[in-house]
């Protein structure tokens, strides 16, 4: 079989990666839903013509998912010459996330900004010592009992909370309402940032490579689990009660501080990584488009708890859709889902010897999940694809593993008959554009995600 590596990665028989990288670059102007198909056509030719070389006016196209519902998603794209910023540090970024209120703004990122590049020590609390917190700490002497809620301030745990509201402070970005930031050029993104797009409407995110930040101070729990846990903080981009967010041409990865390369303690990861993108607290209308999300765990998350509180503001939204996105080396949450409708389609899940699954079926959760292509090594079994949490429908046709076309709820069902799966999430997606043959998906999508594939 003939391979070719695409974006770094190996698929099979890929041909013409050139055109394809072409023809996916191509947006157009999100209408509202109510237009004809030949006004929408019309004003999507104008638009990507007349935006085509500048990606920080270019918008999201017309029934491009769940962001382009309504009034759609064009973040920035209306800006004044006096609000387009091109920025190559944090300062600048933060001063520019801040300048001009909500009005339309484009913040173009030229290279890597690092938030944390004085190291962790430049966040520590005076007299933090975390030899001192394994010592106070460990399950011999602490036991598995308490949790560490009601340590003083001084304590080891008290100056652990304090060091980490610390760094919260720093690598926390606030995103504003109709703001566009993109990445120019093949080697723009950030390191150890923390994107907050919090109660806010139409953002656009496009053509940056993030590397996760880490948690400089995971907290240890004795009671997570029959163990304990460590604890970490900090999503890499968390949607939170926000509407209208495109996330398109991304790149989500741990990069130098993979989970691999973690050392444990009393017994545990000592893990510093928290979700790549997380959509939360009744956020809706977003698409994540032709983003690639690779080495890391706990990937991404809709919906953050089952609890009565937070589900009456999550039912009826979290309406998301997932389309062209590479999910590769990942253990789970691909995403995991509570209440939402979630449309996935085209995406290509790449599997490792890590791999717990795909599709996390959470509470009241509405999946469908169609024209999907996985890569799953000997031995890791396509029943794992999907993950039952809690009883809810979920619909499933088309995907194809390995290169053959699987019913991922049968398969999960004789495989996994304590975790049977009903079929039919009770609603059909119509926001998408061009769906592809399954079967293209590995080609297609491996050729054209992640970040340095736009201008």
């Amino acid at each position: 079989m003939r391979t070719q590596s695409c974006h770094g990665r190996v698929t099979a028989a890929l041909v013409g990666c050139t055109a394809l990288v072409l023809s996916v670059t191509g947006t157009a102007s999100a209408q509202p839903q109510v237009q004809s198909q030949t006004q929408a056509q019309s004003q999507t030719q104008a638009q990507s013509h007349s935006a085509s070389r500048d990606l920080g006016r270019q918008v999201l196209g017309v029934n491009d998912g769940w962001g382009s519902y309504g009034t759609g998603t064009t973040g920035g794209s209306a800006a004044d010459a006096a609000h387009v910023y091109t920025v190559t540090t944090w300062a600048e970024f933060k001063a520019a996330l801040a300048a001009g209120g909500t009005a339309p703004k484009i913040i173009k990122v030229k290279g890597v900004i690092d938030a944390v590049a004085e190291g962790c020590d430049a966040f520590a609390a005076p007299g933090y010592d975390f030899d001192a917190y394994l010592a106070k700490y460990a399950p011999q002497t602490w036991g598995l009992d308490t949790d560490l809620s009601a340590e003083p301030d001084d304590s080891p745990e008290g100056l652990r909370r304090t060091s980490q509201a610390n760094q919260d402070k720093a690598i926390k970005a606030n995103i504003p309402a109709n703001t566009t930031i993109v990445g120019i050029g093949r080697n723009a993104g950030f390191k150890g940032v923390s994107l907050q797009i919090k109660a806010v409407d139409n953002v656009i995110i496009r053509n940056l490579a993030f590397e996760s930040p880490i948690d400089c101070f995971p907290q240890w729990d004795p009671t997570d689990g029959a163990k304990g846990n460590w604890n970490s903080e900090y999503d890499t981009a968390v949607v939170y009660g926000s509407t209208h967010v495109w996330m398109d041409h991304n790149t989500f990865t741990d990069g130098t501080h993979p989970d691999s390369a973690a050392p444990t303690y009393f017994g545990m990861l000592y893990q510093q990584h928290d979700g790549e993108l997380d959509i939360v607290r009744g956020s809706d209308y977003v698409t994540a488009s032709w983003n690639v999300f690779t080495e890391h765990d706990k990937t991404i998350l809709i919906g953050n708890s089952d609890s009565e509180s937070t589900a009456a503001g999550d039912r009826g939204h979290l309406k998301v859709t997932f389309h062209h996105n590479q999910f590769s080396n990942l253990v789970e949450r691909a995403p995991r889902v509570r209440f939402g409708q979630v449309d996935s389609y085209n995406n290509h899940f790449v599997g490792n010897d890590s791999y717990a699954y795909s599709f996390g079926i959470g509470k009241e959760s509405q999946l469908v999940a169609q024209h999907n292509a996985f890569t799953l090594p000997e031995g890791v079994s396509a029943a794992k694809a999907l993950k039952r949490w809690n009883v809810s429908p979920v619909t499933a046709d088309d995907n194809y593993v390995n290169g053959k076309l699987t019913d991922l709820i049968a398969v999960h069902n004789a495989e996994i008959p304590g975790e049977v799966l009903q079929s039919g999430a009770g609603w059909t997606p119509t926001l998408r554009t061009k769906v592809d043959p399954a079967r293209a998906v590995p080609r297609i999508v491996d050729c054209g995600a992640g970040a340095g594939r736009l201008g």
